[in-house]
């Protein structure tokens, strides 16, 4: 049985701790859409700049290497269980960098998932390469796909186009890294911006769908999907990113900042682009309940 760390009184937003792949054995809920960003593999005691500081790039034990084999091994057991867990035109989005994003691919590949495309988010303020020996790093890639081969997922083909100017849109997004504004209630060191999960959410799901993230650190991922109204379940085995993950949900509960925070949401051409579009969307009967056999402890 499993035990929520937190569900929200809403019912749209809820967290469970531990591993992704040992919880989601334990019950058979399907997802409309996934979203995550698991271990680059890239703790390599190198160095880099936060907020003008030269800092570790290290994030902690869990994102150390353990070998060619035991890193493919981890991202096919974690790709299964989530495929397992997608309805038949669910669709993933699985966030990297040259360090792990090959390994991804390739047991995507294996577990008969195709390939979509291969996002490459362009940030507009990286940090500077310190060392001036190569090129500075300045991207990271978000893979998309969907169950398998032969079947169909969903795309918002023309919102997409809308919040591009009216052309379609391409595989290479320029959008910012996280805002001080995104990091009020504590930061995750990997941590992405709500505009990034925004525009993957809005082109891929519709209202009312459930979004899964194995991997959900601050839970970007949740609050990006109820700022637009979809419904939110995030696994993380760390007590610490839950809280704020759960503390970020709590600061959207208030009215206000709910507001402002889809105001400040950056990739729309204007401040109410979102707000029209999100009150056109149809409502779709969708009255799916998420159910993941929990305890009464």
């Amino acid at each position: 049985m499993v035990t929520p760390f937190y569900k929200s009184t809403d019912k749209a937003f809820t967290l469970l701790q531990g591993d992704c792949v040992e919880l989601l054995n334990q019950f058979d809920f399907k997802f409309d859409m996934i979203f995550a960003d698991p271990p680059y593999f890239l703790s390599n005691d190198g160095i880099s700049v936060q907020s003008g500081k030269m800092v570790s790039v290290n994030k902690g034990d869990w994102d150390k290497s353990q070998g060619f084999e035991k890193d493919n091994e981890f991202n096919y057991n974690w790709l299964k269980a989530c495929q397992n867990h997608l309805t038949d035109n669910g669709t993933i989005w699985i966030s990297g960098t040259f360090h792990n994003i090959f390994s991804v691919a390739h047991m995507l590949t294996e577990l008969g998932f195709k390939i979509l495309n291969c996002i490459t988010w362009a940030k507009t303020n990286p940090p500077p390469n310190l060392s001036c020996r190569y090129f500075t790093h300045s991207t990271e890639f978000i893979i998309w796909a969907r169950k398998s081969k032969k079947s169909s997922h969903y795309y918002n083909y023309e919102l997409m186009k809308q919040i591009n100017g009216g052309t379609q849109m391409k595989d290479v997004w320029n959008l910012p890294a996280i805002a001080p504004w995104e990091k009020s209630c504590g930061k995750h060191p990997t941590q992405k911006p709500l505009a990034l999960l925004t525009r993957i959410i809005l082109s891929s799901t519709q209202k009312n769908a459930w979004i899964l993230d194995p991997f959900t650190g601050s839970s970007t991922t949740g609050i990006a999907a109820n700022l637009v109204n979809r419904r939110f379940l995030g696994i993380d085995r760390e007590e610490e990113f839950l809280n704020i993950s759960k503390n970020r949900k709590l600061e959207i509960e208030n009215p206000q900042i709910f507001g402002t925070y889809k105001k400040k949401l950056g990739g729309f051409d204007d401040k109410n682009q979102l707000e029209m579009f999100l009150a056109s969307e149809p409502t779709i009967e969708y009255e799916r309940r998420l159910t993941i056999n929990e305890s009464t402890a």
